[in-house]
């Protein structure tokens, strides 16, 4: 006999997702559906006063309700929305989670960055291909903020939330999103990143060679893009990625265009726009934790909250 299923709508900074699971009679969670519709509510996350624009509120809206139809026939016994950064961040999230309540009669639940790294990181102990790791980082890079996580005998003994989402990297560093990277923007993003993640007091202190765990779009892409190559789906692809693969794909994808960006086999056209910064960012971090090789899940935000709703029933 199986409990739930319940349904999980993360209202991102870049996408919004719906996950519907339920638990199976042997303990295990089962995904009975996983969508994600990118967005882009976050337009303009970078400025002093963050503000949400009536087209990513309408864009955002429009996803939800997509989503929210999509999880329907599955009859969910509960149905939970929660919103991150760009939402967090902006001067008009109230108004925007609203216009939510108003059109779907559905509550959203404004997470904390200490809260979205907490969920995220009891979601990853959902993915049964991470049950080996005992102490291990976890990195989520979204379009508002960036998690980092430390476990230790598989619990979290850190969670950090900062603001180095790849949406606010590109509007800070990136002057022209249709261009090239420029070495200049890449050398300033990466030194940031490094510059906030050493003030944040995060301790990167497990031995080397650390084992980590990266989750969000940006990894996705990197499987896709790796698969197109090799004429595989996603699935078929290699699970854990060498650093190396981040420096590979910066040399070769920095100095085009963003129409060419597009053209790539694999890249997903709604991110090439952020792409770059993303992997500038995922580098610097990379370096400065002294992580060699990362392995991708699945299993982030959405498993975390799914796994509250199932165990509380």
């Amino acid at each position: 006999m199986r409990s739930g299923p319940v349904a999980v709508l993360d209202i991102g900074s870049n996408s919004i997702k719906v996950l519907v699971a339920c638990r199976l009679a042997s303990g295990r969670f089962e995904s009975l559906k996983s969508k994600t519709l990118d967005a882009r509510i976050s337009a303009g996350i970078n400025r002093a006063l963050s503000r949400l624009t009536e087209e990513g509120m309408a864009r955002g809206l429009s996803a939800i309700v997509e989503l929210l139809a999509m999880a329907a026939p599955f009859c969910p016994v509960r149905t939970v929305l929660v919103a991150t950064s760009a939402v967090r961040d902006a001067v008009n999230g109230d108004e925007f989670l609203a216009r939510v309540l108003a059109a779907t009669g559905h509550p959203v639940r404004l997470l904390s960055g200490e809260e979205e790294a907490n969920f995220i990181g009891r979601g990853l102990t959902r993915d049964p291909a991470l049950a080996h790791l005992r102490d291990f980082y976890v990195c989520d890079l979204g379009g508002g903020s960036l998690e980092c996580l430390t476990f230790r005998e598989r619990r979290i003994a850190q969670a950090l939330s900062l603001r180095l989402g790849c949406v606010r990297m590109t509007e800070k560093f990136v002057s022209d999103a249709d261009a090239p990277l420029s070495s200049d923007a890449a050398i300033g993003l990466a030194l940031y990143t490094k510059k906030e993640l050493k003030k944040s007091g995060f301790r990167f202190d497990l031995p080397a060679p650390a084992e980590a765990v990266f989750t969000g779009g940006t990894v996705t892409s990197i499987r896709l893009i790796k698969g197109a190559r090799h004429g595989v789906a996603l699935e078929e692809t290699p699970a854990t990625v060498p650093v190396e693969t981040l420096s590979e794909l910066v040399n070769e994808l920095a100095p085009l265009t963003l129409e060419e960006r597009r053209a790539v086999p694999g890249m997903p056209a709604a991110r090439a726009d952020i792409f770059p910064a993303a992997l500038v960012t995922l580098l610097a971090l990379t370096e400065a934790a002294g992580i060699t090789r990362f392995h991708h899940s699945l299993y982030n935000l959405r498993w975390g909250i799914a796994a509250d709703l199932l165990d509380a029933e």
